[in-house]
């Protein structure tokens, strides 16, 4: 996808993650919808944006709140016509320590944010997409979701993982009617932003989020911008036989446009089941025998 003169949505556009990316659509040619709940902090990316010659529009909403997700797309669409891109950035990840000692409504929370939201993101901006026959979804992994379990992190890590599979399956629905609509999901890596520091700025939570401290400062850091110039590489070669599926700022993306082909043919870049027999492959169909 080539990103001048298209209409692009960034959920979590105040955050790290979510500017940079703001920053970089913008940079390469769209008009940037700079989506979240802190509305200074959208306003920041939006001055930013337009600093550089870009154009941003800053729209506050609380993404698991259907209204405001449908108040977001309104707005897109009134002020520039189509949208052509949605990244979820937007996350949450509030409850930090053990399932027994969680805050059951503290968790929810988390996990509705995540994953009803990106839900809620997507559901909205589809009818949009698919009547124009063209779009692209791309939503955040993170820890949790295709690298492991988020240890004292149950809520994050199981929505993220959650978010993979909505991906996969969502990718597949728009197939099932015929739609050339695409979707993805993006690992960023290890970025220090608000929610990392969050992680430790107590010895209750560095307890069960040990792993976050040592990052900081080492090779494993990666700045913000890692995930917007990998999304620009994705959506360089973003086709119907990537759909549905998992992608790192690290990947390799000429060795994943070589090779699209086997890529979908044997189903890889997505979650499987790996047994001491091997890889677990799809369900059977009604009546198939294996």
């Amino acid at each position: 996808m080539d990103l001048q003169n298209k209409t692009a949505i960034v959920t979590g556009a105040g955050g790290a993650i979510g500017r940079a990316l703001a920053l970089k659509f913008a940079q390469s040619g769209a008009s940037v919808v700079c989506a979240g709940r802190t509305e200074s902090r959208l306003l920041e990316t939006v001055s930013i944006i337009e600093a550089n010659g870009g154009t941003g529009y800053a729209v506050k909403a609380d993404i698991k709140e259907k209204d405001d997700v449908q108040n977001m797309v309104e707005l897109t669409l009134e002020r520039f016509g189509s949208i052509d891109l949605l990244f979820n950035a937007a996350g949450s990840f509030q409850c930090v320590g053990p399932v027994w000692e969680a805050d059951p409504e503290e968790w929810w929370k988390d996990v509705t944010i995540n994953l009803l939201g990106t839900m809620l993101c997507c559901r909205t901006v589809l009818p949009y997409m698919m009547e124009k026959k063209s779009g692209v979804i791309i939503n955040m992994d993170g820890g949790g979701g295709s690298n492991g379990p988020n240890v004292g992190g149950s809520a994050y890590g199981c929505s993220k993982a959650a978010i993979l599979r909505f991906s996969e399956g969502l990718a597949r629905e728009l197939e099932e009617v015929g739609s050339s609509v695409l979707v993805f999901c993006m690992m960023p890596g290890f970025v220090r932003s608000r929610m990392t520091e969050y992680l430790v700025d107590t010895p209750e939570k560095e307890k069960w989020q040990k792993h976050v401290r040592p990052l900081m400062g080492t090779d494993v850091e990666l700045p913000p911008d890692y995930c917007a110039k990998a999304t620009m590489k994705l959506l360089g070669i973003a086709s119907g036989e990537l759909n549905g599926r998992i992608f790192y700022v690290d990947t390799d993306y000429k060795k994943v446009e070589r090779e699209k082909a086997r890529i979908q043919k044997d189903n890889l870049y997505v979650l499987h089941l790996v047994t001491s027999e091997g890889l677990l492959g799809p369900w059977p169909v009604p009546g198939e025998q294996r």
